[in-house]
């Protein structure tokens, strides 16, 4: 009897310990957000990632984690070697599901399964 007292509350112990760490693990998992990035230059796809972030975290901050970023007075110059090229009005510009954004990527705050794009090519003015 002492045994399956002794068994009983070691169990019980071991549950008890388990329990906040996994519920701990639930509030962080709670925070972090998943978002898909791709790359385009013009209409080819040169990549694409999902990249794991903390929630209110800026597309900077994602697209930084995922690829090597130059930038230049705040605006992207650069993703993993495909510059963008004044002379020709080659720019990287990006949309968050599907829709034209028009502040820096520093600023853009992401949600969980935002769909963020960014496109390498030539500038159209509208006129």
């Amino acid at each position: 009897m002492k045994k399956l007292a002794s068994f009983l509350f070691a169990f019980l112990l071991l549950i008890g310990l388990a329990a906040p760490a996994t519920t701990a693990q639930a509030k962080s998992n709670n925070n972090n957000i998943k978002v898909t990035y791709t790359l385009k230059n013009n209409k080819k796809q040169i990549g694409k990632k999902t990249i794991t972030l903390k929630k209110n975290d800026s597309v900077m901050k994602g697209l930084k984690k995922g690829w090597k970023v130059s930038e230049s007075k705040g605006y992207i110059t650069s993703i993993d070697g495909h510059k963008q090229n004044d002379k020709k009005q080659i720019y990287w510009t990006y949309t968050v599901n599907k829709k034209q954004v028009n502040v820096g990527a520093n600023k853009k705050k992401l949600h969980n399964k935002d769909h963020v794009e960014f496109k390498l090519s030539k500038y159209e003015s509208g006129k």
